[in-house]
């Protein structure tokens, strides 16, 4: 089938729009515009789609139905015997989930002189990190700074954000892209030779620096490089199982599974640091995403059990712009970068109906209300709803040869289907991108569990309840750098007590009271796209 069999006439309407839109001015939505636009449309507004958290540290608050299933099943190792006083390895520090944020961890970690281990569910690498398109915030031009960038920030994040946190991605975040410099990442470049800026939603200041459109994987590749130079040994397709934990409750260690040979991998550590991710393949409320394969909310399931304390876990981001179609493509993250240079968003008529530069959650909410309550979405032909991202406006902006150059990921994957995106643009809808809360820690990714740090999209707190294009990146490198001096710096001879599965058991014995009816054991580790397809996007 053609890819656009069936939508001429919206498209004809879309290029005879582009004169006039061109010279638009959509203005921003007032505070009490948007608080009633996200209330009406946003999916964390959903009741139907979140239930109460019946045990544990976070019991009686509320949080995706996917999620609390999970919290609320037995362990894989209910009934499994283990020999956890005969480790397969001893090390100071273990680092879980081999992304960006576990690797500037364990580099950090390394650098202090710790005997550092990484586990990773699958390649070094297969992570978020080298999914993200658009680049990495830090105000470091002379019309910017950390103060500004935390406004921002707070701002995006409805004010609820962890200032503490905020505070300390703010500060770090020059210094993260002055480090990344000089290990070799390629950020793109401006004429004098600075480093190009472009402004992300939801920022008043260009603070985005980027590799093309491919930054976290050109991120990853430094680090990763970084890695090897510094000989820090790799555990690949090695997923956490449970945490492990001494007599006073403090963190000991981990199981591990060995997926090759299904075998358990018992590590024994005096500092461990949680990396693993996000939720986004549990596939929230049934909407596509945007994240790796690996992304099933294993360490929020581990360190809760394990009695940390979870924050915002009922808040999720939905980025705006997923592809809709063609379907082999469902959910792939398309960069705001591409709004930022002048893509607009409209609707079947060729009509604009939000300011671009909204934050996220506005702008999802917007496309939701447009393609649902307003009937204004473009029927794809697979049978979704979605909205025209017009990428061919940028080349009337900025010349020919713009996309292909800067965007050149996009323009390549779309390739693949015979679409040219400096001709035909792009439909879209929102997809789940990013779990705003997650495991609490403070200004030094320690959690409420001793000895135990959480990185990245596994902790919370950071971008409260919304968080802004650009400040991913930034946050598991600062976090995962802080993690990984700390630990190191506040090793002791000594090790911990003995490292039990304690706690399980206890957690075990609260199930049972409360005569769960237990379906699956967790954690996930893998998502399951059998026959009762979890993966089905809401139309």
């Amino acid at each position: 089938m053609d890819y656009y069999s069936g939508l001429y006439d919206s498209l004809e309407k879309v290029k005879a729009s582009r004169t006039r839109r061109k010279a638009q001015q959509i203005p921003k939505l007032t505070p009490e515009e948007k608080q009633s636009l996200l209330e009406e449309y946003h999916p964390d507004y959903r009741v139907a789609g979140f239930r109460e958290i019946r045990l544990g540290q976070n019991k009686g608050e509320m949080a995706p139905r996917e999620l609390v299933e999970l919290l609320e099943a037995p362990s894989r190792l209910k009934g499994i015997p283990l020999d956890l006083a005969h480790p397969h390895h001893r090390v100071d520090v273990l680092v879980i989930g081999g992304g960006g944020g576990g690797s500037a961890s364990a580099l950090m970690a390394r650098n202090e002189g710790a005997n550092v281990l990484m586990a990773t569910k699958l390649r070094h690498g297969d992570s978020n990190t080298i999914m993200a398109e658009g680049g990495i915030g830090a105000a470091t031009r002379p019309d910017d700074s950390p103060a500004i960038h935390y406004v921002d920030t707070i701002r995006g994040g409805r004010f609820a954000n962890v200032p503490e946190l905020v505070r300390a991605l703010v500060t770090d975040a020059p210094r993260v892209v002055a480090w990344l410099e000089r290990l070799g990442v390629l950020f793109d470049r401006v004429e004098d030779g600075n480093i190009l800026t472009h402004t992300p939603a939801g920022h008043s200041r260009p603070r985005s620096h980027s590799c093309r459109d491919m930054t976290g994987l050109e991120i990853m590749r430094v680090l990763q490089d970084e890695m090897r130079n510094a000989q820090i040994p790799v555990l690949e397709f090695s997923p956490v199982v449970e945490l492990l934990t001494d007599p006073n409750g403090a963190c000991a260690g981990a199981v591990l599974l060995n997926l090759d040979t299904r075998r358990h991998v018992i590590v024994h550590a005096k500092k461990t640091i949680l990396a693993t991710g996000g939720i986004g393949r549990l596939h929230i409320q049934g909407f596509p995403t945007t994240n790796h394969y690996g992304a099933t909310a294993d360490g929020l399931v581990v360190a809760y059990r394990a009695g940390a304390r979870l924050l915002y876990v009922d808040s999720i981001q939905y980025h705006p712009t997923g592809v809709v179609w063609p379907e082999q493509m469902l959910g792939l993250l398309i960069s705001e970068h591409l709004r930022a240079k002048g893509a607009q968003l409209v609707d079947r008529e060729g009509g604009r109906f939000i300011n671009e530069l909204e934050t996220r959650d506005a702008i999802s909410s917007a496309i939701i209300r447009a393609c649902t309550a307003q009937e204004r979405g473009v029927p794809t032909p697979g049978g979704r709803q979605g909205i025209w991202l017009d990428t061919p406006l940028i080349e009337l902006l900025h010349g020919r040869g713009t996309i292909e150059r800067q965007f050149t990921g996009i323009h390549h994957r779309f390739r693949k289907f015979g679409i040219d995106v400096t001709q035909m643009p792009i439909l879209i809808y929102p997809a789940q991108h990013y779990q705003n809360g997650g495991v609490a820690i403070d200004a030094w990714s320690a959690t409420t569990i001793p000895n135990l740090y959480a990185v990245g999209e596994v902790a919370g707190g950071v971008h409260g309840r919304n968080r802004l294009g650009s400040n991913s990146l930034v946050d598991i490198l600062v976090f995962g750098r802080r993690a990984g001096h700390r630990a190191a710096e506040t090793l002791r001879p000594e090790w911990p007590g003995p490292a039990r599965l304690d706690h399980l058991q206890a957690y075990h014995a609260v199930l049972d009271r409360l005569g769960l009816d237990h379906q699956i054991a967790s954690p996930l580790l893998l998502p399951d796209y059998g026959p009762a397809d979890r993966a089905e996007a809401v139309r």
